[in-house]
């Protein structure tokens, strides 16, 4: 099993950020290298965008589009968001480009089936993941519409009980990885109800809780056609390769300790408990879900109730796969990917991470929404940085969150994008200086 320290972000942002990391030379961002138009200097939002960022960075507003999930952002810096359905607007896929070179993109395109999650360009192909499908369209460069009619490369996932969303990952070696989410909370014999055993073994790990691996070019594929990469992880939203071609994902940890097992936690235990991993994921690993959750105090996996677990036994947990670094608790990580550009100064070789925000932290304070950057050192973390935060907005602590950060992805220079399905607010964050 691995260890590690869990470590807490500091809070405020000015704090997070020492001074003069957020420094580098004063130029303006490189043209989009297809654009249309001549781009000019983007103009920030004086606001922030309704958000709060660290120092030596602003944001432009992209644009509104209601049930943003998912983004990828083609050579030219074309977006192609996924979106749920909304009762503003159904789902499907949107493009947006800015025509005018002002930093603002219009919705160009709408395309594709209601409702979906993953989104990913990889060799002239976009894919798109519905909750029980893998679409494939081919997408020649600068076009804002597929030519023709989809493929199906994946089909007849499954798509029932909790954690429906599928969240794709490709590579270069032609491999599609998909994330399929657990059926249950952790597998209890009745889901999420005060005491009640696990089924063990879980045999819903048989199709959910992990990772599949599939040909990214072959069509009509199911879930029996792919090799079932990695499992004992309860749901992924957040899932990427990195560049030298591995699989990382941020997994959702287990809800209710406090709700289901009283006599075990208590609700400030509840609330912090189980914490949001960062695992590096290779064919064969086992990350532990059902049977164990990784306590971020204690620093290693631990046997969850529903098995005959108290809070401190491992168990059957000794020979699970651990995580590369522990957020807190209920953060609900949803988006992540490595930093390949430069336009960002101070930030390095790491990965972005965003954090959706809490729903199940009562009756402690919810969380709410972030982005944060996590430097590695080879595969050693750092010290978080909190990249922009402040999202739920003034009225958050009284319940409900103006945005809810949700798709990252990198521009063709290294501009950070994010999405919000709450509001369904685009941002792309960029230097000061970079800005008129």
């Amino acid at each position: 099993m691995q260890s590690l320290r869990s470590r807490r972000l500091p809070a405020p942002v000015a704090c997070i950020l020492a001074a003069g990391l957020l420094t580098g030379a004063d130029a303006r961002l490189s043209p989009d290298p297809v654009s249309r138009t001549a781009h000019s200097a983007p103009r920030c939002a004086p606001d922030g965008g309704g958000i709060r960022l660290a120092r030596g960075l602003c944001a432009v507003v992209v644009g509104e589009q209601p049930g943003a999930r998912h983004i990828a952002v083609a050579a030219n810096g074309d977006l192609f968001l996924a979106l749920t359905s909304t009762q503003r607007a159904p789902g499907g896929v949107v493009a947006l480009r800015d025509e005018k070179g002002d930093g603002h993109a219009e919705p160009s395109r709408r395309f594709g089936p209601d409702g979906g999650t993953g989104i990913a360009l990889r060799a002239g192909y976009l894919y798109f993941a519905l909750n029980d499908a893998v679409l494939r369209w081919k997408l020649p460069a600068g076009r804002l519409e597929p030519a023709g009619a989809p493929d199906t490369i994946v089909e007849g996932l499954p798509a029932t009980g909790n954690h429906t969303a599928k969240t794709i990952a490709l590579d270069d070696q032609g491999n599609l990885y998909v994330n399929v989410g657990s059926f249950t909370n952790s597998c209890q014999q009745a889901d999420r109800m005060l005491e009640s055993p696990g089924a063990d073994p879980c045999t819903e790990l048989e199709t959910r809780a992990g990772i599949w691996r599939f040909d990214a070019g072959r069509l009509h594929q199911t879930q029996r056609d792919g090799s079932h990469f990695a499992t004992g992880i309860r749901n992924s939203v957040a899932i990427t390769v990195d560049p030298r071609g591995r699989l990382w994902v941020m997994q959702h940890g287990r809800d209710q300790l406090f709700q289901n097992w009283p006599r075990l936690y208590d609700s400030r235990q509840g609330a912090e408990l189980p914490a949001e991993e960062l695992l590096q994921v290779k064919k064969g690993d086992d990350f532990g879900w059902p049977y164990c959750y990784y306590d971020g105090a204690k620093h290693r996996l631990v046997l969850a109730p529903e098995y005959g677990g108290d809070g401190v036994k491992v168990g059957r947990c000794a020979g699970k796969k651990g995580p590369v670094y522990a957020f807190p608790g209920h953060w609900a990580p949803e988006a992540i990917v490595f930093n390949t550009g430069s336009a960002l100064p101070g930030f390095g070789a790491g990965i972005f991470i965003s954090f959706h925000g809490s729903w199940n932290r009562a009756p402690e304070p919810q969380a709410d929404g972030r982005v944060v950057f996590l430097p590695l050192r080879g595969d050693t973390p750092g010290t978080p940085l909190t990249v922009a935060d402040g999202f739920g907005g003034p009225g958050f602590a009284s319940g409900g969150a103006r945005y809810r950060p949700m798709g990252l992805a990198l521009g063709p220079d290294g501009s950070l994008y994010i999405a919000s399905d709450q509001g369904g607010r685009i941002w792309r964050i960029i230097r000061e200086a970079a800005a008129r």
